[in-house]
């Protein structure tokens, strides 16, 4: 986010389109974009997401169903959703969500294919996913929290 200046594409409405999961936001120039709350999620610019430098991005999975169930104003610059997994943190500036959509088809076919790359799944998060029988849990012999 390089900040506002004279060039930055300006939102005249953003909707939350509950019923189809979707962000429809206009901007000033005629565009229009319908983001998709999944897409919204995988592509947070939060460090939780993006990682503190190159290389150290993690791959979101498990996102399909979530939903925004809230937006918070960020000054007159951004938007700060809150998505249904508890994602909170992602800063969404508005020259951010106008490259979203026009870069919305690339984006998501180069995620779904990272997605295919890594044995990750839409509808599982692997990041909290409990191992599957046979798979180790931590050395301590503790399992994985459970108790019995």
């Amino acid at each position: 986010m390089a900040g506002l200046d004279r060039t930055t594409p300006i939102p005249t409405e953003i909707k939350l389109l509950q019923k189809s999961q979707l962000m429809e936001i206009s901007f000033a120039d005629g565009a229009t974009f319908r983001l998709p709350y999944e897409f919204l999620r995988v592509h947070s610019p939060s460090a939780e997401v993006r990682g503190h430098g190159p290389g150290q991005e993690v791959l979101q999975t498990g996102k399909r169903n979530v939903a925004i169930t809230g937006i918070d104003a960020v000054g007159n610059y951004a938007v700060k959703p809150i998505f249904s997994d508890g994602h909170d943190s992602g800063i969404y500036s508005w020259d951010l969500l106008y490259q979203l959509g026009v870069d919305q088809d690339r984006l998501w076919s180069e995620y779904l294919a990272r997605l295919e790359a890594s044995g990750g799944s839409r509808d599982v998060d692997s990041s909290t996913r409990p191992p599957a029988s046979g798979e180790s849990c931590g050395s301590s012999g503790g399992g994985c929290g459970h108790r019995h």
